[in-house]
């Protein structure tokens, strides 16, 4: 009875969420606010100490049992003593640059926060609203336009320390986010012809009948692995790279701003987790045999929590599990699979959606054959080409070789004469065999 007497009044154009988060007041914005920077930096305290346990658990040790009860306060002590730290700058780098670029990547990964749905509508000190702070039209590209943007704070970073491997590792990060990001929006596409909407908000409502991840699997697919690229992470993190780039991009950062490049990257985890969550399993809303529990804002939020653990837990289970790929392997998976894969299903659903439309109409005919034909084509161009060895080899040093094709000619059946300076010295002699020797 309160919520219906203190909802404000319908408004031609908006929905229900949008109307209800356009009247919130200025102090429950403010505690929204606050309360998603809470949920982002316990969650990456969390995450990291779990991540510990768990592959520590993966590789018969225990993880960490030390620092707080079952050593759960470990991932607090080591942000504490990041912070008391001393911030070494090293001499060749750019002061400005090299203090902005681990904002830069941290900020865009909370903004993110704003447009995902959390749960339903509630009552927070007797004002009615919904667990998300903002219900934007284009909600999904503001997630993908903060996953891009925090890029930049890693080029930027890798250039600015003045050092070649950081430096590396920022050009291989860029090529990465360049490459997933592309698959990472094209799994999407299918999603919003199915909603018909880029709210997130309208994503969650449109899946009321069923998930998209059943409906939509080779986007699903597609998306939990772009999502893995997108975030650096294993078999991924090639900008790290730790056996080969020391650290990768952070090499030179210590103290805070190292540990914002380490918030940033957990962050952009729960981000592109809680995303899948909305775009994919129907955001909060339970499953079937737990229906009715979807009328409870707060409930909505358990099970939203629940679902994104899951994402969050495959992410631990690939890095102890699963090597780094190879530079020429990982760009090989993103260009040549993820991408073509990802249009060529676009182009299915496509299809499907004219075709039934139409109701048999020729046009859909001419659509269906279109298909097929495109299909044929990206099969073609998928084939790998035949691989023929390099005519000309570039030694690496001037240490002399032997060459490549070197073939060891057969022994000749005709005994040389023997030369004068071929034949035996003659033995010595003298009583020691030893001397003859």
């Amino acid at each position: 009875m309160t919520l219906l007497a203190q909802a404000p009044e319908p408004v031609e154009g908006l929905t229900r969420t949008q109307q209800l988060l356009a009247d919130d007041p200025l102090w429950l914005i403010l505690i929204k606010v606050v309360a998603l920077f809470a949920v982002g930096v316990v969650l990456t305290l969390v995450m990291i100490n779990a991540e510990r346990k768990v592959v520590g658990r993966m590789q018969q040790r225990p993880g960490p049992n030390r620092t707080g009860p079952g050593g759960w306060l470990q991932s607090l002590a080591d942000g504490l003593k990041l912070a008391f730290k001393e911030d070494i700058m090293p001499v060749m780098a750019d002061k400005k640059v090299y203090f902005i670029a681990p904002v830069i990547s941290t900020i865009p990964a909370f903004v993110a926060f704003s447009v995902i749905p959390f749960g339903g509508e509630v009552v927070i000190f007797g004002e009615p609203t919904v667990l998300q702070l903002v219900d934007l039209p284009v909600g999904v590209l503001v997630v993908l336009a903060c996953a891009s943007i925090g890029v930049y704070g890693i080029v930027l970073g890798g250039w600015a320390s003045g050092s070649p491997y950081p430096l590396l590792a920022a050009l291989r990060s860029a090529a990465q986010v360049i490459s997933y990001e592309i698959a990472l929006g094209l799994s999407i596409v299918a999603v919003i012809l199915y909603a018909g909407s880029l709210s997130t908000a309208d994503i969650v409502a449109s899946q009321a009948t069923g998930w998209f991840a059943w409906l939509l699997i080779p986007s699903f697919v597609v998306f939990v692995i772009s999502m893995v690229g997108e975030t650096n992470r294993a078999p991924f993190d090639l900008p790290e790279a730790e056996s080969e780039l020391v650290g990768g991009f952070h090499t030179e950062y210590s103290s805070l701003k190292f540990a914002l490049f380490f918030l940033a990257e957990y962050v952009n985890m729960v981000t592109v987790s809680a995303m899948a969550t909305t775009l994919f399993l129907g955001g909060g809303m339970w499953p079937w045999p737990l229906s009715f529990l979807n009328g409870n804002g707060w409930l909505m939020a358990v099970a939203f929590l629940i679902k994104m653990s899951l994402f969050l837990f495959l992410f631990i289970w690939l890095r102890g599990t699963l090597p780094r790929l190879r530079y020429d392997q990982f760009m090989q998976l993103g260009w040549k699979v993820l991408v073509p894969a990802s249009l060529m299903w676009i182009v299915v659903i496509f299809a499907i959606r004219v075709f039934r439309n139409s109701q048999g109409d020729l046009s859909a005919i001419l659509v269906t054959v279109g298909i097929v034909l495109a299909v044929v084509l990206i099969i073609a161009f998928l084939v790998p080409e035949r691989s023929e060895p390099d005519q000309v080899v570039e030694l690496a040093s001037t240490y002399p070789v032997p060459p490549l094709d070197l073939a060891v000619p057969t022994p000749s059946r005709h005994k040389l004469r023997p030369r004068a300076d071929d034949r035996p010295e003659p033995a010595l002699t003298g009583s020691d065999p030893k001397e003859a020797e």
